[in-house]
């Protein structure tokens, strides 16, 4: 690389976790910011710039594959991608099955592949992706070979997932997706001399999570925090520092991997007091 090129952080999802991320591994780099929703890509851009970061923004929709790889050629302008953050996505509230499936699963397979092929060596991605697809049971081992290694373009035809029915399952699917696509691909960025792992958080506190925890299902969610091994919620900060480790020369041999930061909420949801949940979630 030349001494004069800069490195590139992309984020994708310009949520506070994302931020968070970036703000740990962005310092001297430029950081793109992509959004599916200019206005939040730009508000978050600002920020940054603000307190000295260099940025700028994109609209992106990462269940279109031209969508990613015009993200691809607007970073390349500014240098060598050497870190991918992916901190989109939509929820079981937020979303039909088939949008989900379509941006968290099938979206983050192709970013995934996509961002294989051109990440510079030394670099890293992180994939966020969560709590729920450790919520999901045991799968067959022909299911868990065919989130992991069917070709990108066949993913959502696979039909184990045609017979989902509702969205918090089809999140959770798409969540050990994320996992197990993170672990197949890390083989590939391997051979470019890069890492990738995926993030799996519990409920961090961002503008929606207070919104939740201040909505109609407050009493539940307030009940689940106070009853895990934590007795609350994390921050963003929490999940960005775990992310510069792994993104730093000390989590170099470290990928494929998936770190949980739940405050021990699901070790409680399968074996201690919130095993209550099953019956909902």
């Amino acid at each position: 690389m030349n001494a004069n090129e800069k490195e590139v952080v992309v984020l994708v999802g310009s949520g506070q976790i994302g931020q968070a991320i970036a703000r740990r591994v962005g310092s001297g780099r430029h950081i793109v910011l992509a959004d599916v929703n200019q206005g939040q890509a730009d508000r978050a851009a600002a920020v940054l710039e603000n307190t000295g970061f260099k940025t700028s923004t994109l609209a992106v929709d990462i269940s279109s594959r031209s969508s990613i790889l015009a993200l691809i050629d607007h970073a390349k302008q500014f240098g060598a991608i050497k870190f991918l953050i992916n901190a989109a996505g939509v929820s079981p509230s937020q979303a039909s099955i088939e949008t989900i499936l379509k941006v968290d699963l099938y979206g983050t397979a192709v970013l995934l592949e996509e961002f294989g092929k051109v990440i510079e060596a030394g670099g890293s991605g992180i994939i966020i992706s969560s709590q729920s697809g450790h919520r999901l049971g045991a799968l067959s081992q022909e299911e868990t070979d065919q989130l992991a290694l069917t070709p990108t373009e066949g993913l959502l035809d696979l039909p184990f997932l045609k017979t989902i029915t509702d969205t918090l399952k089809a999140y959770q699917y798409s969540k050990r997706c994320n996992v197990l696509r993170v672990m197949a691909e890390a083989t590939n960025w391997g051979k470019r001399g890069a890492t990738v792992n995926s993030i799996s958080p519990g409920i961090v506190i961002t503008p929606l999570a207070k919104d939740e925890l201040n909505g109609p299902r407050k009493d539940g969610y307030r009940k689940m925090l106070s009853l895990s091994p934590a007795g609350r919620a994390g921050t963003p900060d929490e999940i960005g520092d775990l992310a510069e480790f792994l993104m730093s020369h000390k989590g170099r041999f470290i990928s494929g991997s998936d770190i949980l930061i739940d405050g021990g909420t699901t070790a409680s949801y399968w074996f201690g007091d919130l095993q209550y949940l099953k019956e909902t979630h």
